[in-house]
């Protein structure tokens, strides 16, 4: 499990969900104690619980095979925990029999899990875990064992349990319809990395990328290969087999506009029941190879390759129509097939990553240069020092502006052509020729109006007319390597934890001095490790733990200044503040307790 970071809310309902081997039960055994964390801290509540035992995490977890003991009857399973504990016997038949009543297992408290059904079982499992009232319920994959029919009552049940316990529900399974049906919140994960974190219905409309994309949903989504052609107010979806639709720009829009000449392959998917039969002859000619009719809806499974054959046993240009309407085709039939073009997916072929964000990662415009000024978004404008150094001679650039990077201003001016809502931000089209700038502005731009704004050009991506990267933003955060010393504090008897920068020993906090020595051993004595610090923590003032270094030179970007400054034989960028120039000694220092350490052989953050 790599760089998984959750925040679980009270009372809240988790699922976590992939591929068997993708690390979701890793992660359920690491929050219970029966696996080892390498690396980060886990809290319950307010309390650190990585170095605690599992007993003493007050959570309970109901495993798949339920995990009881034979010779004892349900009663007795029930009380087991809570008689380790030495909680009086009456107290223990109070929380028995009313967690008993919860499940309607009252009649079989007498029992032995031999004599009982799977979900009987199953039942007597989660009893045992509700007489402890923990803070977190964890469930490893409870429902795998059961059958169809009572996996579905069961996961009903341990819904409405969530609702009456209104305790917080770590759940893990394989199986997507359960994920969807019980989570609040779903966390997908492939080969030990999360994917996406979000809500059922998100995953579901608005998926990260391709894997989740074809994992959720069933039957899965549908995926083409296709090229993306504008032309004037329409864009033209191509497939490979030679059919074609089109669609309105607006609608693709957020697209980086490099996707859009028709030469870039990117991957398009279409879930099943988006896709119905047409009975025009226009849209996508498919292949009719078997259908499976289920009653209240139907299954069409056919391929686009426009061979003769029947039966194609190919997975290329397979595609699945799911449909509530009654169906007479059979295999070998041709039929027309209908895209719901306001529901397509598209993704990047190589990164596999959606190419249609909600709030758009960039947009790329092409600039020119000339007399010490650029001419951009239909304005000239003044070009500031650090800018006209990286782009030297070049005359032709392109620049990716991030919609965080549009700031009012005075340079630039557009017309608003519409102003959408996304996750409670404001996200304005500006128009700009027959294309948009996307900007995040405030509630009091409206469409139609005139937007005067500034570009922050720390934070653009400038690159010569063959996409060459000239001048890349800067980000938020510096790093340096170091090494890690302890030394003997024999005033309380403890270690104190240092981060040895270039000679200077900056302060760690000793949770993650000891952090550090836990997960690491004595070679974090002897590694080198990346710290990285947020710039604007940096103190330039005279006091505390200093380090000196002459400043090379002075980064203006217009919007900010910045110091860059050589610290053995790495280099920094530090705010510059007024007053700082080229060729003085600068004394600044860095905040221990803010410092990220991470391994810099798996680039894995470590405390």
């Amino acid at each position: 499990v790599n760089d998984f970071c959750l925040d679980i809310k009270d009372k809240e309902f988790i699922v976590f969900v992939g591929p068997s081997g993708c690390g979701k039960s890793t992660t359920l055994r690491m929050i219970a104690g029966l696996e080892q964390i390498t690396a980060g801290d886990l809290f319950i509540g307010d309390t650190l619980v990585n170095d605690m035992e599992p007993k003493d995490r007050d959570i309970a977890m109901v495993f798949q095979n339920y995990a009881l003991y034979p010779h004892m009857t349900v009663y007795e399973n029930m009380a087991f925990g809570l008689r380790n504990r030495h909680v009086p016997e009456e107290e223990i038949k109070e929380k028995v029999l009313e967690a008993a009543k919860i499940l309607d297992i009252e009649d079989y408290l007498q029992r032995k899990p031999k004599a009982m059904s799977g979900g009987q079982r199953q039942r007597v499992a989660l009893g045992r875990a509700i007489v402890r009232d923990p803070k977190v319920f964890l469930l490893d994959e409870p429902l795998s064992n059961l059958d169809a029919k009572l996996r579905a009552q069961m996961r009903t049940e341990i819904t409405k349990l969530h609702k009456k316990l209104g305790t917080t529900f770590i759940y893990v399974t394989h199986d997507q319809v359960e994920a969807m049906t019980m989570g609040t919140r779903i966390v997908v994960m492939k080969l030990g990395y999360v994917q996406q974190i979000d809500t059922p219905m998100n995953l579901y409309n608005k998926p990260y990328n391709k894997f989740v994309a074809g994992f959720i949903g069933s039957p899965q989504m549908n995926f083409f290969s296709v090229k993306l052609l504008r032309i004037k107010n329409e864009v033209e979806i191509q497939f490979a087999e030679g059919s074609h639709f089109k669609v309105p720009y607006e609608r693709f829009a957020k697209v980086a506009d490099h996707y859009l000449h028709g030469e870039e392959t990117v991957i398009l998917g279409i879930r099943p029941e988006h896709i119905s039969v047409s009975e025009k002859d226009t849209g996508l000619a498919c292949n009719v190879n078997v259908v499976e009719r289920l009653g209240n809806e139907s299954l069409i499974y056919g391929d686009l390759s426009g061979a003769e054959e029947t039966v194609s046993l190919s997975n290329e240009n397979q595609i699945i129509v799911k449909t509530v309407d009654e169906v007479n085709n059979v295999a070998g039939d041709k039929v027309n097939l209908w895209i719901n073009m306001d529901k397509v997916h598209l993704f990047d072929e190589q990164t596999e990553i959606t190419i249609l964000e909600e709030i758009p990662h960039c947009s790329s415009f092409k600039a020119t240069v000339a007399n010490l000024e650029w001419a951009l978004l239909g304005a000239n404008v003044k070009l500031p020092a650090a800018v006209l150094e990286a782009v030297a001679e070049q005359n032709e650039l392109i620049v990716d502006i991030p919609p965080e990077a549009v700031v009012p201003g005075k340079d630039y001016s557009l017309k608003v052509y519409k102003v959408e809502k996304v996750d409670g931000k404001n996200l304005a089209y500006l128009e700009i020729g027959d294309r948009y700038l996307f900007a995040l502005v405030d509630d009091k731009v409206k469409a139609g109006q005139t937007y005067a704004f500034s570009l922050l050009n720390d934070k653009l991506t400038i690159k010569d007319k063959d996409g060459n990267v000239l001048l890349a933003p800067i980000s938020a955060n510096e790093s340096i390597v170091g090494t890690f010393e302890k030394k003997d504090n024999r005033a309380d008897r403890d270690l104190d934890f240092f981060y040895n920068i270039n000679g200077i020993l900056v302060p760690a906090l000793r949770s993650s001095g000891h952090k550090m020595n836990a997960v690491e051993g004595n070679k974090c004595y002897k590694n080198k490790y990346k710290y990285v610090f947020d710039r604007d923590n940096v103190n330039l003032e005279n006091d505390g733990v200093l380090f000196e270094a002459e400043v090379s030179s002075i980064l203006d970007y217009g919007n900010k200044k910045y110091a860059k400054v050589l610290l053995g034989e790495q280099e920094l960028l530090l705010n510059a503040v007024e007053g700082i120039e080229a060729g003085q000694q600068l004394q600044f220092k860095i905040n221990g307790e803010d410092v990220e350490v991470y391994s810099l052989d798996i680039d894995m953050r470590i405390c």
